[in-house]
């Protein structure tokens, strides 16, 4: 079906009619169409040029500060689309704009190397840990880069510095007794003769009933999980009935944190852009009280807890992983306190769908705040909610959905796959992606709308002013237009501003519908050949147009 559709999408596209909307129209005063003149005349001079950059990029005085992370992904498998625009993408596009606006910018990611996945993963390949995080972490790298990621870099967590580093915040942790140890009632398959953590164990969410839930979460409701609260739980190894022992654990002590997470989190979030979804999934978590919550694992594959005590546990995953951010900053600059330690003058702006949030934004701020050690927060949390494959869910362990490998194997360009994901991006309720939609918009919005009024501009000022933009005298309804133009460019920037990305690119669709409408009202094609007056008025419009 996918290469039918690379088929499709290289055909005519055809007239759909109402799908592609009326061209915006607002009424402007005379002071705004005089302004949007000014403007247009006297902004080409005062844009200001790109700014070199020079690596490694760091934090600058006096200047706009920019860190932006996207959800690590996990290493035990191949991204799907879902997981494309709600982290990498996302947060691609807006490192584009801040980049564009001349902003010291700093876009980190790696990959999520460490857990129970990885272990699972690797006894089912039959390789080492390690092994499967070389083999997915390449495979991310390629898939990433054929989307046209712009990462500043692209890192891993299973190096020395994430070690180092969350070492480091667990032991400030513990010197400031925000750690508690406790027994916990854990799932043990006799025949493995190993606990099950996390990923080794599934059964029915005690929730909503799905029966594919996780050790440590569901995947349907979202809610977190204690693997002994599972209905009917099986071994993912060997499928048998485990039984309930005990373990010792660290907790960090969330409870004692709480009024300095409220206290954070209040004002990051009347400072800052924070997505609806994610300021409510925070301010539950914060009105049901927080609980300590388990940073410790039975694994061997995981960042060592540094105690005697503990020697055969490591961290577990949702601790470590949002440390991978700085260590992997690490990894790229040996200056990384700039930016990791740096809250007065470093803005930081994460990108995740919204299963991610209470991780980020309750879990990891607790563990920096108990540091103690000035460590840069979350000023913006960019939270989607999930996009959907056709009428059901994006599987990875049915195979069901597209997947970053299969949409370049498809032919489309990568372009084409960027444009329909970020049209549909599930900002403020879940979307879906659809085979038939993404031909569908492809046809209406990027050629008939978007390519066509391109492609007609650069014809004309090719065909008929020898490349060169024509002097233009603007009349009322070009100055309209300028009006037009401007408003739709000032709403641009606000909703990229706010990292609201699908609203910002309707803004670019609309300036391009306009254009179209004025094109063929004013039909420079024909005028071109009339009287010098009409002459005139096709270099105008071809002008306005460019």
């Amino acid at each position: 079906r996918s290469s039918d559709l690379a088929t499709l999408l290289s055909e005519k596209p055809a007239s759909n009619g109402q799908e592609e909307g009326e061209a915006p129209g607002q009424t402007f005063t005379e002071e705004e169409i005089q302004a949007a003149e000014d403007a247009w005349r006297h902004g080409r001079v005062q844009m200001s040029k790109p700014k070199l950059v020079q690596h490694p990029i760091l934090p600058k005085k006096n200047e706009r500060n920019i860190l932006i992370t996207s959800a690590l992904p996990y290493v035990n498998n191949v991204p799907h689309l879902g997981n494309i625009i709600g982290c990498v993408l996302s947060a691609d596009v807006f490192a584009r704009y801040c980049r564009m606006r001349n902003w010291n910018t700093l876009y980190i990611c790696g990959t999520d190397e460490y857990g129970t996945a990885t272990e699972t993963k690797a006894m089912e390949e039959g390789l080492t840990p390690q092994q499967i995080c070389d083999k997915y972490n390449a495979i991310h790298s390629q898939i990433y880069q054929w989307f046209h990621i712009s990462f500043d870099y692209f890192g891993r967590t299973t190096t020395e510095h994430q070690t180092r580093i969350a070492q480091d915040i667990f032991n400030r942790l513990l010197q400031r007794d925000f750690l508690v140890n406790d027994t916990v009632e854990q799932l043990r398959c006799n025949r493995c003769e190993r606990f099950l953590a996390d990923r080794f164990v599934e059964g029915s969410c005690p929730f909503c009933n799905y029966e594919e839930a996780r050790g440590d979460q569901c995947d349907k409701c979202g809610k977190l999980i204690n693997a002994v609260e599972l209905k009917n739980p099986q071994c993912k190894i060997c499928k048998d009935t485990p039984v309930i022992k005990s373990s010792k654990h660290l907790f960090i002590d969330l409870p004692k944190l709480q009024e300095r997470l409220e206290e954070w989190f209040d004002k990051s979030v009347a400072t800052g852009d924070w997505t609806t979804n994610a300021r409510l999934i925070t301010r539950s978590w914060i009105r049901d009280g927080l609980k300590p919550r388990c940073i410790t694992r039975d694994l061997k594959w995981g960042t060592p807890v540094p105690l005697e005590e503990f020697k055969d546990k490591v961290f577990y995953v949702w601790f470590d992983a949002p440390i991978g951010y700085i260590s992997i900053t690490a990894d790229y600059t040996e200056h990384w306190e700039k930016w990791w330690k740096n809250p007065e003058e470093v803005q930081l702006y994460n990108f995740m769908a919204k299963d991610n949030v209470p991780f980020h934004s309750v879990i990891f701020p607790c563990s920096l705040l108990g540091a103690e050690d000035n460590y840069t927060l979350v000023n913006s949390l960019i939270a989607t909610e999930y996009l959907n494959y056709e009428d059901g869910k994006f599987s990875k362990s049915r195979g069901v959905g597209v997947f970053g490998n299969m949409a370049k194997d498809t032919g489309i360009p990568a372009d084409i796959w960027r444009f329909y994901l970020l049209f549909i991006r599930p900002e403020g309720q879940d979307s879906s992606f659809s085979w038939n939609d993404f031909l569908l918009k492809n046809n209406s919005e990027l050629l008939n709308n978007l390519g066509n009024f391109i492609n007609r501009a650069g014809m004309f000022v090719t065909k008929f002013f020898d490349r060169l933009v024509p002097e233009m005298e603007l009349n009322l309804e070009d100055k309209q237009l300028l009006a037009q133009v401007t408003w739709e460019l000032q709403q641009y920037h606000q909703h990229l501003e706010k990292a609201r990305i699908r609203d910002a690119l309707k803004c670019i669709l609309n300036i391009s519908r306009c254009g179209n409408q004025y094109i063929q009202v004013n039909e420079p094609w024909k005028r071109i050949q009339g009287s010098d007056a009409d002459k005139k008025r096709a270099g105008t419009v071809t002008g306005m147009a460019v």
